[in-house]
């Protein structure tokens, strides 16, 4: 499919996801955040693609936040529909089959911040900040701000950053465990090419059972102990199970089907 917005490729079984807005810093129109569901949701699907990676043009800005010009004269239904549908984007993010990292390239503010966060990793480089603003416009975050920083970061910590809308740094981000990891900006995506051949070598079943498991955790009215024991029981059942047990009780390395 051809983009407006967004730049795809496929290398070593990585899907590349680039928001291409530079001379906007990247700011994620609804066009563009539908764009990049459609890119997730297609590499979930495509037997070919094991991760993907995450990211925004240039090196200033992963994305900037979202474009205010876009919305600016909304009536309170069209915000509703604007917030809702962003949500959609980064449930069908958080809640795929494969592993997704935002490589945090610069800014990543607002709309920004809640699209790192929907990911299942963040690596940073060692110029990116992040914050939530969106006080600053007389609106709360709009695309689940307010509930994925206080999963990463903590309570105390998420009101601080929400209510004053600070930005904080890099360090201070992987610090507060904002991000996993920070490292120079020209060793960013070479770093997350790493960490996704590291988890290429394990059970795909047992990844996405993790997902599963984990995001159930912060589903209101879900029994994420009951997830778990479900997801390990049924695990017993499939061939990753058998080869992953096999090749330890044979000392050798184990050879997982993608």
């Amino acid at each position: 499919m051809n983009y407006n917005n967004i730049i795809t490729s496929i290398e070593e079984n990585i899907l590349t996801i680039t928001i291409n807005r530079e001379s906007k810093m990247n700011a994620l129109t609804i066009e563009t955040l539908q764009e990049i569901k459609h890119a997730v949701v297609e590499g979930n699907a495509n037997s070919e693609v094991y991760g993907m990676i995450l990211t925004g043009s240039g090196t200033k800005a992963f994305a900037a936040g979202a474009d205010i010009s876009e919305f600016a004269h909304f009536t309170v239904d069209e915000a509703t529909k604007m917030s809702a549908d962003g949500h959609d984007v980064m449930n069908s993010i958080e809640e795929g089959n494969k592993v997704v990292i935002a490589a945090v390239n610069g800014f990543a503010l607002g709309g920004g911040c809640e699209l790192a966060m929907a990911c299942h990793l963040r690596i940073a480089s060692t110029n990116a900040k992040f914050g939530q603003p969106e006080v600053n416009l007389g609106v709360p975050p709009g695309y689940g701000g307010t509930q994925r920083l206080v999963q990463l970061v903590g309570k105390g910590k998420a009101m601080e950053l929400l209510l004053t809308a600070d930005a904080i740094d890099s360090v201070n981000a992987e610090r507060f465990g904002l991000v996993n990891k920070v490292v120079e900006q020209e060793q960013l995506i070479e770093e997350c090419k790493v960490i996704l051949r590291k988890i290429f070598s394990k059970s795909p079943n047992a990844v996405n059972k993790i997902f599963k498991c984990v995001n159930d955790y912060f589903k209101p009215n879900v029994n994420g102990m009951q997830r778990e024991i479900y997801e390990f029981g049924e695990a017993f059942g499939t061939q990753d199970f058998k080869e992953g047990t096999d090749a330890f009780l044979n000392k050798r390395r184990p050879e997982f089907r993608v």
